[in-house]
C-alpha cells in the first residue's frame, strides 16, 4: 500500500507515476486540481495521511489528533450557495454505505447549518417575504446553539435538531431530527468556518469551490421550483444579499480549509480520497463496518439542502 505524507506547511507539487495528483498552492490548503490521477493507481493502492498544524495523523490506540476513540471525527464542509456542499456530503455517505442505514445505527451522519437559522421577529419576517432579509449574514444563524450542539456531539450526547421550512422562513418545531452518537459527523453550511470558536472544533475542514456562474445557474431554478419564488425575487436577493455576503463572509474562510474541492461532487478523485481517509479513521478506532457503495441500493433519501 502506498502512503502519502502531505506536508501542508509549504507549497509544492506531488507526482505519482508521472501524474500530478495534488497541488498545494498556499500554506495549509490542499487543492485537488484535476481528475488526472493515473487509472492504474486506484483507491485500493493508496491511503491519504494529511498532516496539518492540527496533526491530522493517526496515533496509537485508535486516536486521531490525540482524541480518545469515543470522540467523533468532526468534518466541516463550507462553500458558497449552491456550490454542492450537501451533494458532496451525500456522495461521501453513499460511498460509505450510510444512506440506507437506520439513523440509530449510522456511523456517519450529516447536519446542515440551515437547521440553525434563528427565529425571525415580525419585522424581519415581513422583510423576508419581500426578499429584503439577508439570510447569508452571520447574524441570521443561532451561532450559540450551533456551538453548543457541536460540543454536545463531540461529547457523545444525543441531540435534537429542528427542520427548516424555506417557504415560510421559519423552523418547523414539531419536525425534529435526532442525532445519535456517531463516529463521523459532517456539518455543512455557508458560514461554518466564520466563527473561530465553531471553526476550531473541526478536525477536518473542506471547502467546496464552485464557479460563481454555475452556482447562480443552480440557485435560480432551485428557488423557483422548490420554494415557489419568481425570477425577479431570486435575482434581486442574489445581487443584493447572497453575492455580497459570499464575498464578505464566506469566501475569506476558504483560507482555513484543509482540503479544497473544485467542482464539488464532480470531483470524484477528491471525494474518493476523503472517503478513504474516513475509512482509515474508522479502521484505526476498530469500527470499520461501513459498507462500500456497491453493496447497497443507492437512493436519494438525503434531502437536498439549499446551500
Amino acid at each position: 500500500m502506498l502512503h502519502l505524507q502531505l506536508p501542508l506547511t509549504s507549497a509544492g507539487v506531488i507526482r505519482v507515476i508521472g501524474k500530478t495528483i495534488f497541488s498545494v498552492s498556499f500554506s495549509r490548503s490542499l487543492y485537488f486540481v484535476s481528475e488526472g490521477l493515473s487509472k492504474s493507481l486506484t483507491m485500493a493502492d493508496m491511503s491519504m495521511n494529511i498532516v496539518t498544524s492540527r496533526k491530522m495523523s493517526f496515533g496509537i490506540n485508535g486516536k486521531l489528533n490525540g482524541i480518545e476513540s469515543k470522540t467523533p471525527f468532526l468534518i466541516g464542509v463550507s462553500g458558497g450557495t449552491a456550490s454542492g456542499k450537501s451533494t458532496v456530503c451525500k456522495r461521501i455517505m453513499e460511498k460509505l454505505g450510510q444512506v440506507d442505514m437506520d439513523h440509530m445505527q449510522r456511523q456517519v451522519v450529516c447536519i446542515s447549518q440551515d437547521s440553525f437559522y434563528r427565529d425571525l421577529s415580525s419585522a424581519e419576517k415581513l422583510k423576508a417575504e419581500k426578499g429584503q432579509y439577508n439570510f447569508d449574514h452571520p447574524d441570521a444563524f443561532d451561532n450559540d446553539l450551533i456551538l453548543q450542539t457541536l460540543q454536545d456531539i463531540l461529547a457523545g450526547v444525543k441531540c435534537e435538531i429542528p427542520a427548516y421550512d424555506y417557504r415560510t422562513n421559519s423552523l418547523v418545531k414539531d419536525q425534529i431530527t435526532t442525532i445519535y452518537p456517531a463516529d463521523v459527523v459532517l456539518f455543512e453550511g455557508i458560514l461554518v468556518f466564520y466563527f473561530p470558536k465553531i471553526r476550531d472544533l473541526f478536525h477536518m475542514k473542506l471547502f467546496v469551490d464552485t464557479d460563481s456562474d454555475t452556482r447562480l445557474a443552480r440557485r435560480v431554478p432551485r428557488d423557483i421550483k422548490e420554494r415557489g419564488r419568481d425570477l425577479d425575487y431570486v435575482l434581486n436577493q442574489y445581487m443584493n444579499f447572497v453575492k455580497p455576503a459570499f464575498e464578505e463572509f464566506c469566501l475569506p474562510t476558504k483560507k482555513f480549509a484543509d482540503v479544497i474541492i473544485p467542482r464539488g461532487a464532480d470531483n470524484t478523485v477528491a471525494i474518493d480520497l476523503i472517503v478513504q481517509h474516513i475509512r482509515d479513521f474508522l479502521s484505526n478506532r476498530g469500527r470499520d463496518t461501513v459498507q462500500p457503495e456497491n453493496s447497497i441500493n443507492r437512493t436519494d433519501k438525503l434531502s437536498k439542502r439549499p446551500h
